[in-house]
């Protein structure tokens, strides 16, 4: 009996904790673990409404992971809209976040900035649906290079890499007169997967034209 109780309290803790989640791909996992505990605890004492009501949460819970999980790379759901750098709102989302994104922001480049346009960037928004779930901001340095200043998710959407769209679309980099793009540090798997190599002094990407 003690051991039931465990489990009971286990079940009814993860679903809590799965609540208190920013993330939306933990959130489900952990409320799927909670759901599945709390259906088997209440069915064992036969706890039916509760049985059901568990049972079908983790069915709903498993229909959002296939979802979520298929459309993680599909660039339907997914969509990149191009800004200008000093856009009202590229700025409002840049200061609502502001103390998140100066976690991951890269370091001033060292190497000079060829000024051109607003301040020598080009920025994207990563959005899906109406809400806006990443920011890229690339930085124009001398001799076509183009520097990722930044490469930011929303606290919601970190479990998922949606800046991997913006660098699908290689040919607005040429556009705008990049020949190749640098990045200093980030997540091997991540940079690797949308082209970058790794070298002595950072990441780097060759831009090809479309």
């Amino acid at each position: 009996m003690v051991l039931w109780q465990v489990i009971g309290w286990v079940g009814s803790g993860l679903v809590v904790l799965s609540l208190m989640q920013a993330r939306v791909l933990r959130f489900r996992w952990m409320n799927l673990a909670g759901a599945v505990v709390a259906t088997v605890y209440n069915a064992v004492f036969a706890i039916w409404p509760f049985a059901a009501m568990n049972g079908a949460i983790a069915v709903i819970d498993v229909y959002w992971l296939w979802r979520l999980l298929r459309e993680r790379h599909d660039s339907a759901v997914y969509e990149v809209v191009e800004v200008a750098p000093d856009d009202a709102y590229l700025q409002h989302v840049l200061g609502v976040h502001a103390a998140d994104i100066a976690q991951f922001r890269a370091p001033a480049p060292g190497a000079p900035v060829a000024e051109r346009g607003a301040d020598g960037r080009v920025a994207f928004l990563v959005v899906r649906g109406d809400e806006t779930v990443g920011v890229v901001l690339v930085r124009r340095l001398d001799e076509g290079v183009g520097y990722v200043e930044l490469d930011w998710v929303t606290p919601r959407f970190r479990d998922f890499t949606p800046g991997e769209f913006v660098y699908r679309r290689s040919g607005v980099f040429a556009e705008h007169g990049f020949r190749r793009l640098v990045v200093p540090t980030g997540q091997a798997d991540y940079l690797t997967r949308v082209g970058f190599r790794q070298q002595a002094d950072g990441w780097v990407r060759e831009v090809v034209a479309a």
